[in-house]
């Protein structure tokens, strides 16, 4: 209860970057062949620190090479991605990655064949085969732990300090592709070498026999010759390539909602295997070798007579039988176990590719986080929207990624209403056995003052019908509770009064703690109040709104309640401290003719105010009987007519004003002396006008008076200074102040009013005024307390009085008519045997507070209340017994018994000196 302190937990979520990090610059040729340490290129690694600029260039490629473009990249090797064109640029380095990849690419001039090969063109793009499956369908969604047992329906509300758990669904990755095919020729210069063999007859001159000559051609002439054509043989070549391969795994996913700390989580895959899939970028054509002087077969050409020359045979058929088809290598893809690209050489063209296995959907545990609590910072708060981001990466061993991230919003995401309950169903308990009120208010609990009293703020009761907001209902909430508070409009002490707690304070009381005690400092008013009740929840911030009984409404964050009370005063502690009969003098005086006290005095039972033993013997307990007086051989005493009783008791509350009083109604009965149960009588007694005045009649017109400030009463001059000062204070006006100092009318009070006869009514019913009381409440009181030490000492009040029946009563039973007794027998004396006189009457009283003078509604019975009797309370027993062990039963109220038969003119003064 050492309260009112509020504290709003703010999150702070601290990210470290990296102080410095690094570039790794490579140099490639467009075919992944390092050119480290090849023709002044040189791979480095370059130390980048947080926010300097920085601006790579290409290397300058020399006659050897063409500078082709980059790739780069801050997630990883970026080998997978596309070229591209240029150089990167400058840019700022934020910390945010601690490597930046950068790979430079080129490729050696020229591309023609070799010098004992043919000429090859450059692989030209033919057909190409696409795939894509680029679409996520992805899905999610945010819902209560425990996932298939979900307690609360996220979309009617669900508390802070209660979990949520995501849950995203999408294929299991992405792909695109591009397989292209590269097609070209390869052109070989075959020479094809022809061997001939030439043959004639040379011509010789004969005589003929007629005379004359003629040639004849008989003369065999040959010779050897060859011929050395070129051809050219065209061999085309076709194999597949990787022009594009990019394919994606899951990254993680982003759910972004107001509920979740930092109003996001990212959940990254748990069990997830990416596919496997190998690409080797190798494609490429294997042409044969020139195949050298192709040999045809030999030839032979007679030419008759004349050396012939060699025929120009087309020799094309021999070129084309020795150049044989180009061999060629696709690129390789293994995906998922499954060959698509084939690289096993073959000749003149690779197997066409077949197509990459589509994804499938990801199992639910894959992308899945449960337990994501929600903070207590976070307000109730209806329909908050979600949103969410699915991340896939380029998978290592892409060719010509086109990126390397993809986002995809993931939509239809379900709302989350956030509603921390809490309910307020309090009570205050109702202290009946100790509520002495004439007319209790049954609407009302009863607070008794001076006494502890209980508050009970459960952190159960009936929320949001649990049938349409799940986790909700009629339960227990006190998870949800910041604290539980209550407010008085009146001071209080906590349960062991080690503090004081001031009216109109917020007290804080533990969650889990269900009844707090506190106590009622004496000096509180009486009256009804409105005692004030709140329960916070743990999310509540300043300035929240509040609801009765459950915060229904999620715009409150807190449940208020207030209970009806009524604030209740005592009367108690009556006590005899005196009686002036001759017999009991050394009873309650230290010694014969001594005003000084003995300390003795005749309480009601055994028991205190609460029913706690009082320490006093069974002895000095009411009704004063033959018993009670401890003096040896005054056993069987009792007290004679017409001596008087002191006495005295106390009241707790309002009781302090001019018109605050007391009123005792005797009533009487008769005992015999041998015991049993009283009987009602009425009490009659002789005037010098009248020889027979019945108590209670019109004719009954003695007055009684009483003096506050009487030796032997023994009341304390310390309060009854008091009294001298509040009168001042209190009952004078500031005209009537004038001129009067405040100590002078004190003393005077104490030496001149206190000692004047104060009227309290007669034989049938006293009525204590103001005057006969003193002030004994507590006089140190806490600096805080809503009253003065002057008002707190008022509220515990002493009343005084004094009462006896008349000297020579008779008694009569209850309703008996005199007149027509002494009628019907001749007569009436006082030996008449109608009256009763061989045992005792019994003295009853009935005591009850008078406030503001309204006698019609009295405040207070001490006896006769509806719902407690103080005088049981304070121990009174019904049944007593005698010196004689003889049983009597009384009545509650019955204070002393009179002898019938005895009275003080049977002593030798008519009136007692004290």
């Amino acid at each position: 209860m050492d309260g009112w302190k509020y504290f709003f937990p703010t999150l702070f979520k601290i990210e470290l970057e990296p102080p410095e990090g690094k570039a790794i610059i490579k140099y490639w040729t467009t075919t992944g062949q390092s050119l480290n340490g090849v023709d002044g290129f040189a791979n480095q690694e370059v130390r980048l620190v947080k926010d300097r600029p920085y601006n790579f260039r290409h290397t300058a490629p020399g006659e050897r090479y063409d500078y082709m473009g980059y790739k780069k990249s801050m997630l990883g090797d970026p080998s997978g991605l596309s070229r591209v064109n240029g150089d990167p640029g400058e840019f700022i380095y934020n910390g945010q990655y601690p490597v930046y990849y950068l790979y430079f690419y080129y490729q050696p001039k020229g591309g023609g064949g070799t010098t004992n090969g043919p000429t090859c063109t450059r692989p030209a793009p033919g057909r190409t085969i696409d795939g894509r499956v680029m679409e996520p369908v992805v899905s999610g969604m945010i819902k209560a732990d425990l996932r298939g047992n979900e307690r609360f329906d996220v979309l009617k509300g669900i508390p802070t300090s209660e979990s949520l758990y995501g849950n995203v669904f999408s294929r299991d990755y992405l792909f695109q592709n591009k397989f292209v095919q590269m097609t070209g020729t390869c052109t070989y210069t075959v020479k094809v070498n022809q061997k001939w063999t030439l043959t004639w007859k040379d011509g010789r001159t004969v005589s003929l026999p007629g005379g004359g000559t003629t040639t004849v051609y008989d003369i065999p002439r040959s010779v050897n010759d060859e011929r050395n054509p070129e051809y050219a043989v065209v061999r085309p070549y076709a194999y597949w390539t990787i022009g594009e391969l990019s394919v994606y795994n899951i990254q993680d996913a982003v759910l972004q909602n107001y509920a979740f700390a930092g109003s996001e989580i990212t959940i990254t895959p748990e069990g997830y295997t990416p596919p496997e899939f190998q690409a080797e970028t190798t494609g490429d054509k294997y042409p044969a070798p020139q195949p050298g002087i192709v040999p045809s077969p030999p030839q032979t050409r007679d030419g008759g007579t004349r050396q012939p020359s060699m025929r120009e045979d087309n020799l094309q058929s021999y070129a084309e039988a020795a150049v044989p088809d180009i061999q060629v290598e696709n690129d390789s893809l293994v995906f998922k176990g499954q060959t698509i690209m084939n690289k096993q050489r073959t000749a003149k063209e690779g197997p066409q590719p077949g197509q990459i296995p589509a994804p499938v959907q990801i199992g639910r545990d894959v992308l899945y986080s449960p337990y994501n609590y929600i903070p207590t910072e976070k307000t109730n708060k209806k329909d908050q929207p979600s949103t969410g981001q699915i991340h896939y990466i380029v998978a290592p061993g892409s060719v010509e990624a086109a990126e390397e991230e993809l986002e995809y919003e993931i939509r239809g995401i379900n709302t989350v209403t956030v509603h921390t309950p809490v309910v307020n169903y309090s009570s205050v308990s109702d202290d009946q056995p100790h509520n002495q009120k004439t007319k209790p208010d049954m609407t009302r609990s009863a607070l008794i003052l001076d006494r502890p009293f209980t508050v009970r703020i459960p952190t159960s009761g009936q929320h949001l019908d649990a049938a349409q907001y799940p986790g909700y209902g009629n339960r227990d909430y006190a998870k949800y509770f910041r604290t539980k508070q209550v407010r008085f409009p009146f001071d209080v002490y906590n349960a062991t009064k080690s503090q004081f707690i001031p009216k109109d304070n917020w007290i804080d009381i533990p969650v889990d703690q269900l009844d707090t005690t506190f106590n009622l400092p004496v000096w509180v008013d009486e009256g009804n109040y409105q005692v004030y009740f709140r329960n916070i929840a743990e999310n509540a911030a300043f300035g929240y709104d509040m609801q009765p009984d459950a915060n229904l409404n999620l715009a409150n964050h807190a449940a208020i309640d207030e209970v009806s009370v009524q604030v209740i005063g005592r009367l108690y502690d009556f006590q005899i401290t005196d009686i002036a009969d001759y017999n009991w003098e050394r009873v309650f005086r230290i010694y014969k003719g001594s005003k000084d006290a003995s300390g003795v005095s005749y309480w009601v039972g055994q028991n205190g105010i609460d029913g706690d033993p009082r320490g006093n013997p069974d002895r000095y307990t009411l009704p004063i009987r033959p018993g009670s007086n401890p003096l040896t051989g005054m056993k069987n005493v009792a007290v004679k007519q017409g001596y008087h009783f002191k006495f005295d008791f106390k009241t707790k509350g309002n009781m302090y004003s001019q018109k605050d009083g007391i009123r005792i109604t005797p009533t009487f009965s008769y005992v015999s002396k041998e015991g049993g149960t009283p009987i009602p009588v009425d009490l009659y007694y002789q005037t010098n006008d009248k020889p027979l005045v019945k108590i209670g009649s019109p004719e009954d017109q003695v007055k009684r008076y009483v003096i506050l400030n009487d030796r032997y009463r023994d009341v304390n001059l310390g309060d009854i200074k008091n009294v001298g000062y509040w009168r001042y204070d209190q009952y004078l006006t500031a005209e009537e102040k004038v001129g009067v100092d405040r100590q002078i009318f004190m003393r005077d009070y104490v030496l001149k009013f206190t000692k004047l006869k104060t009227p309290v009514g007669g034989y049938a019913q006293l009525l204590l005024p103001e005057q006969l009381k003193t002030f004994i409440g507590p006089k140190e009181i806490p600096s805080n307390a809503s009253v003065t030490p002057e008002r707190a000492n008022a509220s515990i009040q002493r009343w005084f009085g004094e009462y006896s029946i008349p000297v020579d009563t008779l008694a009569v039973a209850q309703g008996t008519n005199l007149a027509e007794y002494g009628r019907l027998n001749g007569g009436l004396t006082r030996k008449s045997p109608v009256f009763l006189r061989d045992g005792y009457i019994v003295v009853n009283f009935n005591i009850e507070s008078i406030q503001n003078g309204n006698l019609q509604e009295p405040h207070l019975q001490y006896i006769h209340a509806p719902l407690m009797n103080q005088w049981r309370m304070e121990g009174y027993r019904p049944n007593i017994l005698d010196s004689y062990l003889k049983v009597y039963h009384v009545e509650d109220g019955d204070v002393v018994f009179y002898n019938a038969d005895k009275s003080s003119r049977d002593d030798f003064s008519a009136q007692a000196p004290h």
